[in-house]
């Protein structure tokens, strides 16, 4: 009974010191972390498409327009 107690109680140690490793290991990366990058990524990625619309629509479009009018429009 005895030999059984001491192999149960060596299990018990195994597995509590298993646990304590797996628990106290910073090892990897968490899920916030991953949350914010994705965040941060996809509100970068909003503003500079934004940005980029602005400068289309109101700067590169319409001096884009006149000039093939301008090309089609030739009197000469």
């Amino acid at each position: 009974m005895k030999k059984l107690m001491n192999k149960v109680q060596e299990k018990m140690m195994r597995v509590g010191i298993v646990t304590r490793n797996v628990m106290t290991s910073t090892s990897g990366e968490g899920f916030v972390d991953s949350a914010v990058k994705i965040l941060i990524s996809v509100v970068i990625g909003a503003l500079l498409l934004a940005g980029l619309y602005k400068l289309f629509g109101d700067t590169i479009l319409p001096t884009l327009t006149q000039r093939i009018k301008d090309m089609f429009n030739f009197a000469g």
